[in-house]
């Protein structure tokens, strides 16, 4: 692991980027590299990953903080595990970082100590959330579907039942501390000896200490597993949107709820409808005579084809409403509506007998047929007195 790349560099934003920088980078890099928009390319599935990994940890707020602090090792348990690596109890190397802080200052002092100071070590921890992504294709959003997505999550290891000790032994009783995760701690002042008790740094205050680690987790108790899950996807969802799968997450620690899976949504065009909130849009092209004669046309929607009548004298670019023809809302009742715009196509080709047909027609045509163009000249008119 000691080759990934700096998250923040893999998202292409600054450290001090916020979380709608996060989003914006993600969503554009998630589209460009997922793998319905590149099949079959390795490369880009592997840079889709990478993504989806980075934005797991810049978004969320504790884990964000302690890549900061401590980069890769503070936030995968199976990073340098196996020489101490980074202790859930804010251990790091075999030691605790704000013990050398609490010497001099009585802990409290830069974010060390203080919370960590009183916090149970062996107290239940939630799992962390896993982000994932998934490509929709409009009518799969509109109408929801089953999807399959693979995740990577930490699971208790099978090997050690998630003691983290060998096969055939198990954690023994810290013998510094005598299993209480504490010790005094006397110290010398100016106004006399002051006794103080702090977190044993031999255990990191668990209590326990792992003298032949389980070869499978390293210690960890934890283990990384790819699984496929099957989610059902809720009709409605839009681009950008976020649905979760309780409990698909990080196996938590001493006991604790496992996180959840938070499955991201992108879609791709259509080649007939565009998305407004749940309104659909659609454009339709009709003819010349349709528009003027009025006609019955066939519209396209999301549960298929309806007939709809063109009114007479019909313009270029008028909007027609059908009501409750659009998506319906993700989780709720009630639908959106449909839009449907019609566009006059101007004939092209004409023989010399259709030119001739059209002569006649525009002779026989007055300013009382054209009220656009008559408005037009009219103002004309008045701007050039």
């Amino acid at each position: 692991m000691a080759d990934k790349r700096d998250y923040y560099e893999v998202l292409g934003v600054s450290k001090d980027a916020s979380a709608d920088d996060l989003k914006r980078a993600y969503r554009k890099l998630a589209k460009q590299y997922h793998p319905d928009m590149n099949p079959g390319d390795k490369t880009a599935e592997a840079k889709f990953k990478e993504v989806n990994e980075a934005y797991e940890v810049l978004n969320d707020p504790a884990k964000r903080q302690r890549y900061d602090q401590f980069g890769h090792a503070g936030i995968d348990p199976s990073y340098g595990a196996g020489g101490g690596g980074f202790g859930g109890a804010g251990g790091f190397g075999g030691f605790d970082v704000g013990d050398i802080f609490e010497s001099f200052f009585g802990g409290g002092f830069g974010g060390f100590g203080g919370s960590n100071r009183t916090r149970n070590p062996n107290a239940p921890i939630r799992g962390n959330d896993i982000n994932v992504t998934i490509g929709l294709s409009f009518m799969e959003a509109a109408k929801g579907c089953k999807q399959k997505i693979q995740i990577q999550r930490l699971e208790q290891c099978e090997t050690c039942g998630g003691t983290g000790a060998k096969k055939g032994t198990s954690p023994e009783t810290c013998s510094e501390c005598g299993g209480t995760g504490q010790v005094k701690v006397q110290q010398r002042t100016p106004i006399g000896i002051i006794q103080t008790t702090r977190t044993c740094t031999r255990c990191n205050g668990k209590g326990k200490v792992i003298k032949e680690p389980c070869s499978s987790c390293r210690g960890m108790g934890r283990v990384r597993h790819s699984r496929t899950l099957e989610v059902s996807v809720p009709a409605g969802i839009d681009d950008g949107q976020t649905f979760m799968l309780r409990g698909q997450g990080d196996q938590g620690i001493n006991g604790g709820p496992a996180g959840d899976v938070n499955i991201m949504v992108t879609l791709r065009p259509d080649e007939l409808f565009e998305r407004d909130g749940f309104d659909v849009w659609c454009d339709i092209p009709i003819t010349f005579s349709q528009a003027v004669l009025g006609d019955e046309i066939t519209v396209p929607t999301i549960d298929g084809k309806v007939k709809y009548e063109v009114p007479e004298g019909t313009q270029s670019g008028t909007v027609f409403r059908l009501r409750n023809k659009g998506i319906q809302y993700v989780n709720g009742r009630g639908r959106g509506d449909q839009y449907v715009k019609v566009n006059i196509e101007v004939p092209r080709n004409l023989s010399s007998k259709q030119k001739d047909v059209l002569k006649d027609f525009e002779k026989l045509s007055s300013d009382k047929n054209y009220e656009k163009r008559k408005t037009f000249f009219d103002r004309l008119k008045d701007a050039m007195k």
